[in-house]
């Protein structure tokens, strides 16, 4: 099953999946938003005015390399030799649906924030980027879970949760997997104050996810 061809509702009746918008998981994650620093403020309030002078107009691509990429340089999520941002990375996993038989889930995600440097190795989380909440090529929030379902069998761990965020035009939706359990938020508006909210977020994402690659090392040794 390629994951630009995903729908909620497919992978609802595929896999089982079960939507919980007010899932405590999500919560915490939405709740802790870390503060940023003055310079990530004065940086992310120049993306906003230059997003909302182009937010009608711009096509994704231009959304990406105007906005969404300068947003996450902010965060900085490259850590030499034990994780980093891919774009447009193949990834591929074997997930067994509600009756235990074996689907192959596969494509390229607009993002995927995982353990290694060079390549991508275990995703940990996923990103999809809409100029429109639904358009000619699919369902942005299934295709974001899509690859989170992907990512959570690379993990091999489906008690550990798996994050997500899709962005249509100015709003930014965040989103986690747990086990079957999955929860997204509601929209975030980026040409708001929201954006440091956003921002803010995506440092605490960055945070979590170094720790569980940390984790999973120690368990190794």
């Amino acid at each position: 099953m390629d994951l630009g061809a995903c729908t909620l509702e497919n992978l609802e009746k595929s896999f089982g999946l079960i939507p919980n918008r007010r899932a405590d998981f999500l919560q915490e994650w939405l709740t802790k938003s870390e503060p940023l620093t003055e310079l990530e403020q004065l940086e992310a309030i120049g993306l906003r005015e230059l997003l909302a002078d182009n937010a009608l107009h711009w096509n994704e691509q231009e959304l990406s390399l105007h906005f969404i990429g300068p947003l996450f340089s902010i965060v900085h999520f490259t850590i030499v030799t034990k994780m980093n941002l891919f774009a447009q990375r193949f990834i591929s996993a074997q997930v067994p649906d509600r009756h235990g038989n074996l689907i192959l889930l596969s494509g390229k995600p607009d993002g995927v924030l995982a353990s290694g440097y060079r390549g991508p190795e275990i995703p940990y989380f996923a990103f999809q980027e809409y100029k429109r909440e639904k358009d000619p090529d699919g369902d942005p929030g299934g295709q974001c879970l899509a690859a989170m379902l992907a990512g959570q069998t690379l993990n091999g761990e489906p008690s550990q949760p798996m994050y997500g965020c899709y962005v249509v035009g100015q709003n930014w939706y965040f989103l986690m997997l747990l086990g079957r359990e999955y929860a997204i938020s509601a929209a975030y508006s980026a040409v708001t104050d929201e954006v440091f909210y956003i921002l803010g977020l995506l440092k605490t994402l960055k945070t979590r996810v170094s720790a569980m690659i940390d984790e999973k090392a120690a368990a190794r040794q």
